[in-house]
Formats: C-alpha cells, sequence, structure tokens
C-alpha cells in the first residue's frame, strides 16, 4: 500500500434518480368508442447501490468522486406501458466499508461480505398513469400522479480494514519490522517516528496451509485520543480485529506504564476495544539474556499473556503465531 494510494474517507454528494410521471392516455382505436383511460406508471428513479468487492483494499477510486448521480425514470405511455426504471449507480467498495450521514454522523449500514449489496439512496417511486383512477363515477380521470423526486444526501465512507489481528505499540516499536518478518508485506521501515503513515495488512503463514491476517497501524502517542500524533486517526482500523497485539521494545524505560498508557488511548477512543482479547510482546529482545529477561518480567503487567521476540533474529516467533492462532480460535 503506497502512502498516496492509501485511502480510508471519502465524502460525496449522492443523488438518485427522480421516478417517472404517471401518463394521461385514452385508449384510441377504430371501432372502439370510448376506449377509456389507459395510461401507464412512471419507472421508477435509479439507486445508488454500494457493492462489496474482496479485490478492492482502498477507497482511493472514490476520492475524486464529489457528485454521484443516478439516471431518473422514464414517464409513463399509452397502452398501459410502465416507463422504463432509471439505470442504478453501483459503487464497488473494500469490505469494511461503512457509510454515514455526513450531516448527523449516523451510521447507515456496513459492508463486510463479497458481493454484498446495499442501497444507500433510494430513487424516486414511478407516479400512476390514469388507468389506476378510474371508477364507476369517474370513468374519465384526466390526472395521473408526477413522480417522486429522487433523494439529494451526502454521505462519508469509512474503511476499516478487516483483519484479525492488529498491532498497537508508539512508533519505532518495531511493528513494520514485525509485519515484515512474519509476513510477504513489504511497509516502510526507518529509524525514525511515524516511518509508518498508513495502515499496513500482511497474511502471515501458519502451520497446515493455515494463515490469518495482521494490521499495522500507524504509532500511538500519549494524548492520541486529543488529536496528537497520527494514532487516532487510523484507530478505527482496529475495532474489527478479533485480537491485538501490543507490541512494546525491551528498551522501554517501564514496559508496564508503557502499556497502560496504549490501553488508555484505546479506551478514550473507544471503550469496547477493551473488550477485545490482547496479547504483549517484548520487542528487539536479541539484545537481552535470560538475566535480563527475567528482571523484567516483574515490569509485565500479570493479567495478559506475553512473549519476548526479536524480528530480526526470528527469537520466538513461531511462539507469538502459536498464541496468536489459539487466541483466535479460543
Amino acid at each position: 500500500m503506497a502512502d498516496s494510494n492509501f485511502i480510508d474517507y471519502v465524502k460525496f454528494c449522492s443523488r438518485s434518480g427522480a421516478g417517472g410521471a404517471g401518463s394521461v392516455h385514452f385508449r384510441r382505436e377504430k371501432h372502439v368508442p370510448k376506449g377509456g383511460p389507459d395510461g401507464g406508471d412512471g419507472g421508477r428513479g435509479g439507486h445508488i447501490i454500494l457493492r462489496g468487492n474482496a479485490q478492492l483494499w482502498t477507497l482511493l477510486h472514490l476520492k475524486y468522486k464529489k457528485h454521484v448521480i443516478a439516471e431518473p425514470g422514464k414517464g409513463g405511455e399509452g397502452g398501459r406501458r410502465t416507463g422504463a426504471d432509471g439505470k442504478d449507480v453501483i459503487l464497488e467498495v473494500p469490505l469494511g466499508t461503512v457509510a454515514k450521514d455526513a450531516e448527523t454522523g449516523e451510521k447507515r449500514f456496513e459492508i463486510t461480505e463479497d458481493g454484498q449489496e446495499v442501497i444507500l439512496t433510494s430513487g424516486g417511486r414511478g407516479g400512476l398513469g390514469n388507468d389506476h383512477f378510474k371508477t364507476s363515477t369517474n370513468q374519465a380521470p384526466h390526472y395521473a400522479q408526477p413522480g417522486e423526486p429522487g433523494i439529494e444526501e451526502w454521505i462519508i465512507l469509512e474503511l476499516k480494514l478487516l483483519a484479525d489481528v492488529g498491532l498497537v505499540g508508539f512508533p519505532n516499536a518495531g511493528k513494520s519490522t514485525l509485519l515484515s518478518s512474519i509476513s510477504a508485506a513489504r511497509p516502510e521501515i526507518g529509524d525514525y517516528p511515524f516511518t509508518t503513515l498508513v495502515p499496513n495488512l500482511g497474511v502471515v503463514g501458519y502451520r497446515d496451509d493455515k494463515s490469518f491476517v495482521m494490521a499495522d497501524i500507524p504509532g500511538i502517542i500519549e494524548g492520541a485520543a486529543e488529536g496528537r500524533g497520527l494514532g487516532i486517526r487510523f484507530l478505527r482500523h482496529i475495532e474489527r480485529n478479533s485480537i491485538l497485539l501490543f507490541l512494546i521494545p525491551s528498551d522501554a524505560p517501564d514496559i508496564g506504564e508503557q502499556y497502560r498508557i496504549l490501553l488508555n488511548e484505546l479506551e478514550k477512543y473507544n471503550p469496547e476495544l477493551l473488550d477485545k482479547k490482547r496479547i504483549l510482546a517484548i520487542s528487539k529482545a536479541d539484545m537481552l539474556d535470560e538475566q535480563l529477561m527475567k528482571e523484567m518480567e516483574q515490569e509485565i503487567p500479570k493479567d495478559i499473556p506475553y512473549l519476548f521476540i526479536s524480528s530480526v533474529s526470528q527469537f520466538n516467533l513461531e511462539k507469538l503465531k502459536d498464541l496468536i492462532w489459539q487466541a483466535i480460535h479460543q
């Protein structure tokens, strides 16, 4: 995922088609005096529809689409002929896309399955022709219904990546290095904070051809919930993860304190994130010996399973996969 190509938020105007008007028409045929009303109904206006596509990972293709407009329905015709429906507009989106009302912020629905289709903005109904209004006392109605107008509204689409495991940690904790070590993902890695500017996904191979998906989001810093750093913008991507893998480097001043800070930022953003299963990995353990590890264990919270790992030397990475797999399938 290149920085410029990963788009997880778009806002656009969605306008459905108006319904076609019903027809005012009377049957006119030779040898058929007073044929009576036979005006047909108008066609339905086009819908704006979202369709899930498992091959998409970003909303980039919608970034510059500021107005999405569906066709109106055609008017009815004589002979009880119904007008054609307006053509629907189908927008393909990645799985995990959430549609919201831009004015109220209200969530409409979420696309979670490949091929799933949901109407975002409904087209107007077509009007009834005068054939529907004939009665014994009004045998020649000279009126029909107009079609319903289309709906115009501003919509926000937000992408929440669907992954089994979400990596949570401070900048430079080694999240990108871990992802590149155990998957085929190739995120940018550097020795400076906020190397990761967009989320990265990697498929991690496991035993017997099994696999799971891991997501690396930009680092969180203290105060992220108040707008500091980059992490708060991307925290929505771990709302759909089954497990949160906390990554704290072994050279951190206080592992327990760093873990509490990360947990606090998640709670401020969305308290429901604390209900997810959590695993703690202490990275850069290739710098430690057994004695140091035992001493550092005193700093580690007792309520979370943990493991010392090294992405560079591959130390304990297989054990980490085992731990993650067990947590996913518990």
